[in-house]
């Protein structure tokens, strides 16, 4: 079985983090030739003091990442997860109940929930206090049994654990089903700017 716990203990800081999801965000919309089918973005001025990654596959699932100076909190939400709130209209039980005050507010934001049951659309929550060096999920949550990936972080979170250009290479692949080239993917996780020569390696119009 694969949940947030174990995503926990794959993280990287929050610095590194955010470098990651920046990176895929520019990979992202170099590769799409559509910026509303992109799966990641980040926006530098989601509100005051704070930035948001944002990752939806288009079916159905999506994640967010919020950078706060309190720190920053993980939200996850797999359609499919026997913990979805649509299931008895409700979060999952201890799922976000650890959740620190300071950060417990974005959980509340109209973005991230339904507004017909108006509860947060989540199965995977993670956080990180400033200051702290864990990442924390809810220490009373009762997994679904006999499930592999209960509350879908596994596939939900797996470019920010596995940090390779290979990995990358291969899920852009698979989604925009095409080539990618690995180099060019390497370059931009590696946060230098988009050349000219990578821009074009990476669009779809190249020949």
């Amino acid at each position: 079985m694969s949940t947030a716990r174990d995503t926990a203990a794959l993280l990287p800081d929050r610095e590194e983090l955010r470098a990651r999801l920046r990176a895929l965000a520019v990979l992202d919309a170099a590769i799409g030739d559509d910026p509303l089918f992109v799966c990641y973005t980040f926006d530098t001025a989601w509100g005051p003091d704070e930035e948001v990654a944002l990752m939806s596959n288009g079916s159905g699932d999506d994640f967010s990442v919020h950078f706060t100076p309190a720190g920053v909190l993980i939200r996850g939400f797999d359609h499919e997860s026997a913990m979805s709130p649509y299931v008895n209209e409700e979060v999952w039980p201890g799922l976000i109940d650890d959740v620190p005050a300071s950060l417990s507010p974005i959980l509340r934001d109209p973005a991230f929930r339904d507004e017909d049951i108006d509860i947060p659309r989540v199965t995977a929550c993670l956080w990180q206090e400033t200051g702290d060096p864990l990442w924390h999920t809810g220490a009373s949550i009762d997994f679904p049994p006999d499930n592999a990936s209960p509350d879908g972080s596994g596939f939900l979170f797996g470019l920010l654990t596995d940090r390779s250009p290979e990995a990358v290479q291969a899920y852009f692949e698979d989604y925009y089903e095409r080539p990618v080239p690995l180099e060019a993917i390497h370059h931009a996780l590696t946060g230098l700017p988009l050349t000219p020569a990578i821009s074009k390696a990476l669009s779809r119009s190249t020949p």
